[in-house]
């Protein structure tokens, strides 16, 4: 499967942005899709992940109550709904994606090594 995340930009804190992750080449909904990010200096951590089904999904400590994570498997996307942006939140973030095996509860799919398939980033500036 090949991904490609867009969506970021420079926005001020307190904003919002919508990154997307559009998939190609295989069957997506037989996907758990997760979003990463990195900082520059900092190494590449987990934000949040979404079922195959997209029934499940489960994010970080740092995100949660402000990203959401959805997918349409119709159009072959997962999305990063990003709100109350701080600066902290600047970073690359990536998509990536693991065949779904029956089982597998995505709050358990939190590191690189999860995931075997990966899309190039996209960059978010969170203004202060």
């Amino acid at each position: 499967v090949q991904l490609q995340a867009s969506g970021g930009g420079l926005v001020q804190a307190g904003g919002s942005l919508r990154l997307s992750c559009a998939a190609s080449g295989r069957t997506f909904s037989n996907y758990h899709i997760g979003w990463f990010r990195q900082a520059p200096t900092k190494e590449r951590e987990f934000v949040a992940a979404i079922s195959g089904s997209g029934r499940s999904t489960y994010a970080a400590d740092s995100v949660r109550g402000r990203f959401t994570i959805s997918r349409d498997n119709a159009k072959n996307t997962v999305y990063l709904q990003m709100n109350s942006l701080k600066p902290e939140d600047t970073a690359a973030y990536s998509c990536a994606a693991r065949f779904s095996l029956g089982g597998t509860r995505v709050a358990d799919l939190q590191t690189e090594a999860d995931y075997p398939y990966w899309g190039q980033g996209t960059h978010v500036t969170v203004s202060s």
